[in-house]
């Protein structure tokens, strides 16, 4: 991995998006402990189908997920155990800054 450091935070950015949607952590903390097909999914974070598959492709295509086809079901999971790691830190770290971050108001979202 020899980028240049513009690029290099450029893909860092795209990834860390891939963390920044509502719906999408939603999915990941879903699965973050055992795989799950789509309609398993959808039922838990009772959200709509057609915008669940969405998220999930937009994770997959990230490299965040995998789907693995079993029959006509796929079911998803996370690609590794450091995403699980990183969800585990996001919480940890909001645990210290939650007041900061409630406050914040920037418009720069």
């Amino acid at each position: 991995m020899n980028q240049d450091p513009i690029e290099q935070l450029d893909v860092k950015a795209k990834f860390i998006r891939g963390f920044s949607d509502k719906t999408r952590l939603q999915i990941l903390e879903c699965i973050k402990d055992k795989e799950k097909p789509v309609s398993q999914i959808v039922d838990e974070i009772q959200g709509n189908q057609s915008n669940i598959s969405q998220h999930l492709a937009c994770l997959k295509g990230c490299g965040i997920i995998v789907g693995r086809q079993d029959g006509k079901y796929v079911y998803y999971s996370l690609s590794n155990e450091k995403i699980k790691d990183m969800l585990h830190m996001f919480d940890t770290v909001l645990s210290l800054v939650h007041d900061g971050v409630t406050k914040c108001d920037t418009g720069l979202y």
